[in-house]
């Protein structure tokens, strides 16, 4: 059996080669620091200087993509700006809204600066209000500050195969709506009623966001469009230039010199549970059934022949 003292000799040789291995650990790490300091002086500046962008492409029907991304380059310290790179014609009220909601939150806390491509037009403009700065191509087609809302009625066509409808409801404008029968004069006036009030939701975001009096943009919220060049003077827009343009903007605006590295979320992979199963399912209810309901938008319709999508 070993003596107290032989153990206590065997302890030393491994409390030294730990003590030789942590050295040599601190002394890589200074080294290492070193040489990014004095060798490659940008490495960190790419690490701290960093913009994030966020794409904001086709309609807006959905919020949460974009929402999550916006609170997570909120809460980075290390993300200096965010640039919304904005080719939209709009959407769903709902959705917009969130999204709008959001931006100004991150805004409250450094540059947010969009970056209007092809179209941001209705809501795509509308989540472009709250920037600090918004810049547009002056051919950009943008504006289209109103309201839409949009019913199918498959009334004639019912009646021309034999197929009937029979709706119990308990409420006079519980079916407001349906497909199956015409809109009458009373539910058309509580529609009107109901866009009116969202259509004044939008113009006071946008007076709020480009700090315009709420009589100048109720002139011009009637669903028309303007040029990204018209857009300037009437003070939508702040400067005409591209998205390189836009990121020269963010660095003024957050007193950051020199060279800087944009953040883009990641593309998802995609599996073949994307194309399969419950979420084809999902995909086919919400383009059948979903997509078939009236909803009120903020959607400019002038769509045919244009592209939204960019690549990154």
């Amino acid at each position: 059996m070993a003596t107290p003292s032989e153990r206590k000799g065997k302890r030393y040789p491994i409390i030294t080669a730990l003590a030789i291995l942590a050295g040599f650990g601190i002394f890589l790490g200074g080294a290492g620091a070193l040489w990014m300091k004095f060798i490659s002086p940008h490495s960190f500046a790419l690490m701290e200087e960093r913009f994030g962008v966020i794409p904001v492409e086709g309609i807006i029907s959905d919020s949460q993509e974009i929402v999550s991304e916006l609170v997570r380059l909120r809460k980075d310290d290390g993300i200096k700006a965010v640039i919304l790179r904005i080719n939209s014609p709009g959407g769903a009220v709902g959705p917009a809204q969130e999204i709008c909601a959001e931006i100004k939150k991150v805004a409250g806390s450094k540059p947010v600066v969009a970056s209007l491509g092809t179209v941001a037009a209705s809501g795509g403009y509308y989540i472009a209000a709250p920037a600090r700065m918004i810049v547009a191509n002056p051919g950009t087609i943008t504006g289209s500050i109103g309201v839409l809302m949009q019913f199918v009625r498959v009334e004639d066509l019912l009646n021309k195969v034999g197929i009937q409808l029979e709706v119990l409801k308990a409420g006079e404008y519980k079916d407001m709506g349906s497909p199956h029968r015409r809109l009458t004069e009373s539910e058309k006036q509580m529609i009107q009623d109901l866009m009116a009030d969202v259509r004044m939701q939008f113009v006071e975001e946008v007076a709020r966001g480009r700090n315009l009096s709420v009589e100048k943009v109720n002139g011009i919220a009637d669903g028309r469009i303007f040029s990204g060049a018209k857009a300037k003077e009437l003070g939508l827009v702040d400067r005409l230039g591209t998205l390189e343009d836009a990121v020269e903007l963010a660095k003024e605006l957050a007193g950051v010199k020199g060279e800087i590295s944009l953040v883009y979320p990641k593309k998802p992979r995609l599996r073949l549970s994307d194309f399969i199963g419950t979420k084809l399912l999902r995909t086919i209810y919400r383009l059948i059934i979903t997509e078939s309901h009236p909803k009120i938008s903020y959607l400019w319709m002038g769509l045919p022949g244009i592209s939204l999508s960019e690549s990154y």
